[in-house]
């Protein structure tokens, strides 16, 4: 269902044509990888965060991980992760399939600064098998141009 309302929404800024749907899931930074035939780092994942119980995502680089002292500096707060179990009430889309599109009201979308690495990246769109090919400009167009920060750091990825 996530996915249509997605669908829906590309359609209606006349960019349908950036999402593709896959057979096989995308549920994970190296599954989409995979799937696409591109490096981990150049996924565009999207975590659920609450922070005093308003839900936020943050999309960053498929090769990061939050920094703990780097989300506590900027949300004055430990970071606490929407639970799995209700991440698709809260936010909109399932887990393996959350993106920073057609989300529910009152989800602020974060975008990190491990993304300006790329001109273009991989971010999911909405379920478990879809994706949406994007330059940053359109990422930051469709995301209602978000506040970048800064609150991950590079983790080793294996290729």
């Amino acid at each position: 269902m996530a996915f249509y309302k997605v669908k829906e929404f590309f359609k209606s800024k006349g960019m349908e044509d950036k999402l593709a749907v896959f057979d096989i899931p995308c549920d994970t930074v190296t599954h989409a990888a995979e799937n696409i035939g591109c490096a981990e780092q150049r996924i565009a994942k999207t975590m659920s965060f609450l922070v005093e119980d308003r839900p936020v995502v943050i999309v960053c680089a498929g090769d990061t991980k939050i920094s703990n002292r780097k989300y506590k500096d900027f949300f004055h707060t430990k970071a606490k992760m929407v639970p799995f179990e209700s991440v698709e009430e809260i936010i909109g889309h399932e887990p393996g399939g959350v993106c920073p599109f057609a989300l529910n009201d009152g989800v602020t979308v974060y975008l990190d600064e491990s993304l300006h690495r790329f001109e273009d990246v991989y971010p999911a769109s909405g379920d478990i098998y879809s994706i949406s090919h994007l330059t940053i400009e359109e990422l930051e167009y469709l995301t209602n141009n978000p506040e970048w920060i800064d609150v991950c750091e590079i983790r080793e990825v294996t290729q």
